[in-house]
């Protein structure tokens, strides 16, 4: 009977199987016990079903097996494989002591395979800490082992981190070829599983840090079938979800991203909680502001930064919308002193853009802007192109460059047409509007934001949406442009694509007003005045040029009204405005 079940277990695991398997080879080593190959077939289909203590323990029974049996080189793979999974479940002390078994077993076997996989802890070491040269050779000298030896699982390895060494190096072609390979060798079912699954999330990972959405979009449809088809399988599925919610958020199926993103804060805080639960918790926080759920945005920002996600740009985007631009800038300038690879920081410096123009410091947002357009260029994302160009052409268009401005966001606009990024192209179209309204173009002012307006409803942005329509229900009736242009435009930043919050308003021109009688919540008529202009996206420089008076007035203003609503920002004074019908 023993016999016969580790037979089945054995057939299990070759048709993958893993939950029957596990059930199968558990019995048969609870009956008479396991010889080192099938206790490593029951680590690994342990593993695969969650099961992570019982496949540490099978994974050391199976070391010791193949030691005993003479197999050192057997014993040092098994080894690595245990050292690797303890210290990514956050026991790196207990995995580094059997990373150094491993190098023991074989350290008087120069020729053996398993150096090349022992070199794979430092060479992903170099790469975490922004030394891709160190890297990239480590990497080479894993691929001379993998091509030696013929092992497909460390060839694909090797091969998915070079490429990421190489695109830090910004040589992308070289890079996006190699994980190309790496993703092939998966698909054809020349890697075992979990190093098919490690594959899998690294190189989706890699292409949503440099903004690759068309290949993020296939390899996570990949993934999903992978998951689909093997409903036992514990890990890699969170962190599947996660990608389909990054991809789905930029097709605009902001609810099925949520789902996404939901199912997977679920499946990755189910004991043992998988550290990928924070970027879970960003995406759903993301999800939130882009559709003005301010409170619960930071509620999910707090659960990211708690599991060890940094919660920027995002929160920052988040005080903007909450009227703190001083909070927003300060993070932001904290942050973007780190060290960053291109990618993360032409998304953070699209950010920086946003809260340096709502604090007026038009100097340092084009410094910004700038640096992110030439960051871009060296990366080759249209993705990261499209979102330095917005932050270019909003800056153009603060500065009173509207002509520089619109081919900047035509070509800005036309990749997120490609892309397929629906609420990003809305928020170019506003800023175009903008721009065309600077001009004396009021039709195509309206044209833009009525379109821009359509998408926001479709999206449910609803803060993009009340800021276009306050713009164009104080548009001219006689179709003449009203003073000045007033700020508009969200935009994007984030390793996953979202908005920047900067959705904007035109001026409307308004007369000096008596102190006379009292509206809506007790307002003045001045302070009503100062309320219209303030959520019109107005800074407060703005306001008193409008209105004639020092900024140190419009902020007193500002404080006599945040009390008489009962409110603490801009955002929710402006909101208090249009509920009660007085904008």
């Amino acid at each position: 009977m023993s016999a016969q079940l580790v037979e089945e277990g054995r057939l299990a695991f070759d048709r993958q199987a893993w939950g029957d398997a596990y059930r199968t080879l558990s019995a048969a080593d609870r009956d008479v016990g396991l010889d080192a190959d099938d206790l490593e077939r029951l680590a690994v289909v342990a593993h695969l079903t969650g099961r992570n203590e019982a496949g540490h323990a099978a994974r050391e029974r199976a070391i010791q097996a193949h030691v005993d049996a003479g197999r050192p080189e057997r014993a040092a793979r098994c080894a690595f494989w245990l050292g690797m999974q303890l210290s990514r479940r956050g026991e790196p002390a207990r995995g580094g002591g059997w990373l150094a078994r491993a190098e023991r077993l074989v350290a008087d076997r120069p020729d053996a395979v398993e150096h090349g996989y022992l070199l794979v802890p430092r060479a992903l070491g170099a790469n975490d800490s922004a030394d891709p040269e160190t890297a990239a050779g480590l990497f080479g000298r894993i691929l001379d082992h993998a091509q030696r030896a013929g092992d497909p699982d460390l060839d694909a390895i090797g091969r998915l981190g070079l490429g990421q060494a190489l695109l830090h190096l910004s040589r992308p072609d070289e890079g996006l070829a190699l994980l190309d390979e790496a993703i092939l060798a998966v698909r054809s079912g020349a890697v075992s599983p979990i190093p098919a699954g490690i594959i899998y999330c690294g190189a989706i990972d890699t292409c949503q840090r440099i903004a690759d959405l068309q290949r993020a979009a296939e390899w996570t449809a990949s993934l999903g079938r992978w998951c689909d088809e093997h409903p036992d399988l514990v890990p890699f599925r969170g962190q599947c979800l996660i990608h389909r919610s990054q991809v789905l958020q930029v097709q605009g199926r902001w609810p099925a991203a949520m789902s996404a993103a939901v199912d997977a804060c679920r499946r990755l805080a189910d004991p043992p909680i998988d550290p990928a639960v924070g970027a879970a918790h960003y995406q759903q926080a993301e999800l939130h502001r882009l559709r003005g759920a301010l409170g619960q945005a930071e509620e999910a920002y707090q659960e990211a930064s708690r599991w060890g996600r940094s919660p920027q740009p995002g929160l920052a985007l988040l005080r903007l919308a909450q009227g703190r631009p001083d909070a927003a800038s300060a993070s932001l300038r904290r942050v973007l002193e780190e060290p960053q690879d291109p990618p993360e920081r032409v998304h953070l410096l699209a950010a920086s853009v946003v809260a340096l123009l709502a604090e007026d410091r038009l100097e340092d947002a084009g410094a910004a802007a700038r640096e992110a357009v030439e960051l871009a260029g060296g990366v080759g994302s249209p993705l990261l192109a499209a979102t330095a160009d917005q932050a270019l052409g909003t800056v153009l268009v603060e500065e009173g460059r509207a002509g520089e401005a619109l081919p900047v966001l035509r070509g800005a606009w036309r990749q997120w047409e490609e892309l397929g990024a629906p609420y990003e192209t809305a928020c170019v179209r506003v800023l175009l509007g903008r721009a065309c309204r600077a001009m004396g173009d009021e039709d195509g002012f309206l044209l833009e934001l009525d379109a821009a307006r359509t998408v926001f409803q479709q999206l449910g942005a609803v803060t993009d949406l009340r800021s276009v329509e306050s713009l164009l229900a104080r548009s001219s009736p006689s179709g003449s442009a009203p003073s000045g242009t007033g700020r508009a435009g969200t935009g994007r930043a984030g390793s996953a694509p979202s908005g920047t919050g900067r959705a904007g308003t035109g001026r409307a021109g308004t007369g000096r007003a008596g102190a006379g009688m009292a509206h809506a919540g007790g307002l003045s008529d001045r302070e009503l005045e100062v309320l219209r202009l303030v959520a019109d996206g107005r800074s407060n420089r703005e306001v008193a040029e409008a209105l004639v008076i020092s900024e140190h007035t419009v902020a007193r203003h500002l404080q006599n009204i945040f009390a008489k609503l009962g409110v603490d920002s801009r955002t929710a004074a402006a909101s208090w405005g249009f509920q009660h019908g007085v904008l």
